[in-house]
């Protein structure tokens, strides 16, 4: 018999089978399912040589369904069967007593998931030069935020340039401490440092440095502390850099705390609610055990949770103490409230009462800077980043009666700049922090706060008249004179604040006195020179246009010489980070983490 005669006979003995067939026939599956792999191509009759019908193995049964563990999800953690939230452990949310999310407790997830690219920064253009004829003076919000220098470093350890936005000058610059004299005592609780050097920019121009000290509380006279951890639990909490490291964060704030201050713990996920009631830190184990049975899952009801945080505060307010909220979060809300402007006004009113807000940002790929920023700047509070256990050492225990103890609020600076010296000049950084002239005697405009010790450093590059301007002359305006007079003073600078539990500020005033001017960068102050040196590193990772012809290796060079005291290590660290830009990718790869 012909080959196309046996094809035909099989493909017409093939038809009558399954048309004779009494199962109900079903689409085939993809081959590239389980269950297409362990089934064969075909089931038909087959024939032996002596055409005898040899016969059908029917397909195996499919395997039986996996015993599945039903768990409650709640905002904190996964529980197992169906309990009831209200008799719940102390970790479990207040929720309707319903089960909210049936999953298999051992759910599959992508190996090695990680969010990118979905950060959220908000992009703000650089302060330009400002003609001091027309506009003699800048008035500024004090910014004692860290978190721009911390994701910019967790960005270039992974060998990824930061995104622009990402990069705020004077958080860079203020991540440091500097060794500027202390103050006297507290009842004025600056001092202040001010300098005039060549400006390493642009040949000609100049640079003035303002620094302030504020006062360090010591521990025996510091005021107590009412906390309130707001945790993020939910499910985007769930990596390596995100709960876990807020467990370990929290931890070390907890053992740096004595037994007069005290403790509450407020979680949220889908829902929110109170994972521990106000308890005395003196309970170190008990708050510890709290802390560390935390888990990841489910929504993000943010505002619920800051909500419920601030009603505790308030409802163990101490009147002679500090309350403070603490959230540490990657910022992404996605239930109930998530409009920024709503949650930042709500912050503003409950900052009224007396309770401030601080923020911790933990993760990257989605994390949300933005809502992160509105917060700490309405909330009388601080922002920081914490990529690593040294940065949470650094934030919670080196410097953490600076970040939990304010010794001023409402701070604001204010220069006026002498149009017959100053031809121009710019403010490096403070771009989210800038006020209206009026702003500064006005005791009811809200600034930022001062902790105990904190250092804080603006600088601005001025044209001296006769200098190599940056905006030219107008043809119909008369032109800006070319020869200085014999003006003593830069301009003069103004300090607003307020004591902690005050509604009225005091002010404290400075010349920029042409004496104290250096004659050349390398004369200037040591603090001065290595501030500048972080500028023009903010400004190459920007891509700004005020850099000059500075490069990575003018950054080097600068920081290097004045790197000088380093106990901790952190200007060591800036230099390898400023290496590690030269050959940084401008774009993450997909699925780093």
């Amino acid at each position: 018999m012909s080959r196309f005669r046996v094809c035909t006979a099989i493909g017409m003995t093939t038809a009558l089978l399954a048309s004779c067939s009494g199962t109900d026939h079903k689409p085939v599956a993809d081959a590239s399912t389980p269950a297409a792999k362990a089934q064969p191509e075909f089931v038909v009759a087959a024939r032996d040589r002596r055409g005898a019908e040899l016969p059908v193995l029917p397909p195996p049964p499919p395997p039986p369904p996996p015993a599945l563990q039903e768990v409650v999800v709640t905002g904190a953690r996964a529980a197992p069967g169906r309990q009831d939230l209200r008799s719940a452990s102390p970790i479990m949310m207040q929720a309707p007593a319903i089960a909210m999310n049936r999953l298999p407790i051992d759910m599959p997830r992508r190996p090695g998931y990680h969010d990118e690219g979905r950060d959220k920064f908000t992009a703000v253009a650089e302060n330009p030069f400002r003609i001091t004829r027309e506009e003699p003076v800048s008035t500024f919000s004090i910014d004692v935020d860290t978190a721009s220098y911390s994701f910019v470093r967790g960005a270039l350890n992974r060998n990824v340039l930061p995104q622009p936005a990402a990069v705020r000058t004077e958080e860079m610059i203020n991540y440091f401490p500097y060794d500027y004299r202390a103050p006297a005592s507290a009842a004025e609780p600056f001092s202040t440092a001010v300098s005039v050097f060549p400006s390493p920019f642009t040949a000609g121009r100049k640079l003035v440095r303002i620094g302030i000290r504020g006062y360090a509380i010591q521990h025996a006279t510091r005021p107590r502390a009412n906390l309130v951890f707001l945790i993020d639990t939910s499910g985007s909490m769930n990596e390596p850099n995100k709960l876990p490291l807020v467990k370990q964060s929290l931890s070390m704030l907890v053992d740096q705390l004595d037994a007069k201050d005290r403790v509450a713990i407020v979680t949220y996920a889908g829902y929110a609610g109170t994972a521990l009631e106000p308890t005395p830190a003196s309970e170190k184990s008990k708050i510890l055990a709290v802390i560390d049975r935390l888990g990841a899952g489910g929504g993000t009801a943010g505002a619920e949770g800051i909500r419920q945080a601030y009603a505790l505060a308030e409802q163990n307010f101490d009147k002679e103490g500090v309350n403070r909220v603490l959230l540490a979060t990657d910022g992404d809300f996605n239930i109930g409230i998530t409009n920024q402007n709503e949650l930042k006004g709500f912050v503003e009113r409950e900052r009224g009462k007396g309770v401030f807000l601080s923020v911790l940002g933990y993760g990257m790929g989605n994390y949300n800077d933005a809502l992160m920023q509105a917060l700490a700047q309405n909330g009388n509070g601080t922002a920081a980043y914490i990529d690593t256990i040294a940065e949470a050492r650094k934030t919670l225990v080196e410097e953490a009666s600076s970040t939990l103890f304010p010794i001023a609020k409402d701070v604001k600076i204010q220069v006026e700049f002498n149009p017959a010296a100053v031809r121009e000049y710019r403010l490096i950084g403070y771009e989210t922090r800038m006020l209206a002239r009026e702003d500064f005697d006005n005791d009811k405009v809200d600034a930022g706060d001062v902790g105990s010790g904190q250092t804080v450093t603006a600088l601005y590059e001025i044209v001296p008249v006769g200098g190599p301007a940056a905006i030219g002359d107008l043809r119909y305006a008369a032109p800006a004179p070319r020869v200085a007079t014999a003006s003593t003073e830069y301009g003069y600078v103004k300090i607003r604040y307020k004591l902690p539990r005050s509604d009225s500020s005091k002010l404290i005033e400075t010349p920029i006195a042409r004496a104290n001017e250096a004659a050349t960068f390398d004369a200037a102050p040591r603090d001065a020179r290595f501030a500048t040196g972080v500028a023009a590193f903010a400004e190459l990772l920007k891509g700004g246009k005020y850099g000059g012809s500075l490069s990575y290796d003018d950054v080097l060079r600068i920081a290097t010489a004045a790197r000088g005291d380093d106990a901790y290590g952190y200007r060591s660290e800036f230099v390898q980070l400023v290496r590690a830009a030269k050959t940084a990718r401008s774009l993450a790869q997909l699925g780093q983490q």
